[in-house]
């Protein structure tokens, strides 16, 4: 069988969550009347620190729904250049909800509050285009899934603050931040005004994720669900997924960040020049593959050929991540794949 690293999305349901899938309890959630989904946004936003929460299919659409919250259509929101928000959702902001956005690059997107408040542009007038919120990825997934310094999270706010601009944390992957920094999920929730996180990257659930804020926002954003097309019935089977994601696959997320780690430093050794191991914080391993004759897509043939699995998310950009179906023996086999895939 092969192993698939492409994503952490790629995992399937363990017995145990089939077996909570099964035996939930479910209403109409249209309607609030699914119990299992009510219970699901009441726990989530109090692991945050948040009033409410709603649970959507995915996270981009947590994402987009967080951000129309904060940003009226015309006016700009500004990210990361590499964030998911800007690269990965097809444009959706201004699709949906014409919102502009701007960016600033920062190393493997790291944040530093500087290089964001640099370029917002609150209150520009009847000629320019306006900022109104901020968009923080945390862990950052083309940045090879590193962890925002809680500090310069705190600098943001406080400068956000004084330029009476709104902060939004994509936080799909907020679960290994978290296991890997030791930073409270409420730490992280006081700090901004919205929050989008997702059960099925890391934790394992089927589906799902989960836009966090105030009442009064979640609200709104409810209906901006079903105005989406993104009503949902009977949807507790999937929202028992999660719970059971939430009881059980957090702390293990310490497993998949040293087998991460294991691959870099053994592609290390092959080639300094694909991969720092000391960037490698969390379950995603990023290779530059710039100095090498070969393009990420040839990589991935040469490894899917081979048995692995992974992603070509550039022409000389490859991606592996680590989850809860990898274990330490899949672990020394793909390592043993690409010492051979890399110089074949």
């Amino acid at each position: 069988m092969a192993i698939d690293l492409r994503s952490d999305t790629v995992t399937r349901p363990s017995q145990g969550m089939r077996d909570a899938i099964a035996s939930a309890p479910v209403g109409d959630d249209v309607y609030s009347d699914d119990p299992t989904v009510n219970s699901l946004e009441e726990r989530v936003a109090g692991m945050f620190g948040k009033e409410a929460g709603l649970f959507t299919p995915t996270g981009s659409l947590a994402n987009q729904l967080a951000i129309r919250m904060l940003v009226n259509p015309g006016e700009e929101l500004i990210a990361e250049t590499n964030s998911h928000i800007v690269r990965a959702e097809l444009g959706a902001a201004a699709v949906f909800s014409g919102i502009t956005t701007r960016t600033w690059p920062a190393t493997h997107g790291l944040l530093k509050a500087a290089d964001a408040l640099e370029i917002a542009r609150p209150d520009s007038g009847p000629y320019l285009v306006s900022t109104t919120a901020i968009a923080v990825e945390n862990t950052h997934n083309f940045g090879g899934g590193t962890v925002q310094p809680i500090d310069e999270i705190k600098a943001l706010r406080k400068g956000a603050d004084a330029m009476g601009l709104a902060l939004h944390l994509d936080g799909a992957r907020i679960w290994n931040a978290h296991v890997a920094s030791g930073v409270a999920f409420n730490e992280y929730g006081k700090y901004f005004d919205t929050i989008s996180v997702c059960l099925s990257k890391g934790l394992g659930a089927p589906i799902g994720s989960v836009m966090l804020s105030t009442k009064e926002r979640v609200a709104k954003a409810r209906v901006w669900r079903k105005r989406y097309g993104a009503g949902m019935r009977q949807v507790g089977l999937l929202a028992a997924g999660a719970h059971f994601a939430l009881d059980n696959n957090i702390n293990r997320l310490s497993e998949d960040h040293r087998r991460a780690k294991e691959i870099a430093v053994a592609i290390a050794t092959i080639d300094s020049s694909l991969i720092d191991p000391t960037t490698v914080q969390t379950n995603i391993v990023g290779l530059d593959l710039a100095h090498l004759p070969i393009s990420a897509a040839e990589l991935a043939t040469r490894c899917r050929e081979k048995g692995l699995w992974i992603s070509a998310l550039g022409p000389k950009y490859a991606r592996l991540v680590t989850h809860l179906d990898f274990d330490d023996a899949q672990c020394k086999e793909a390592i043993e794949i690409l010492k051979v895939a890399l110089v074949a």
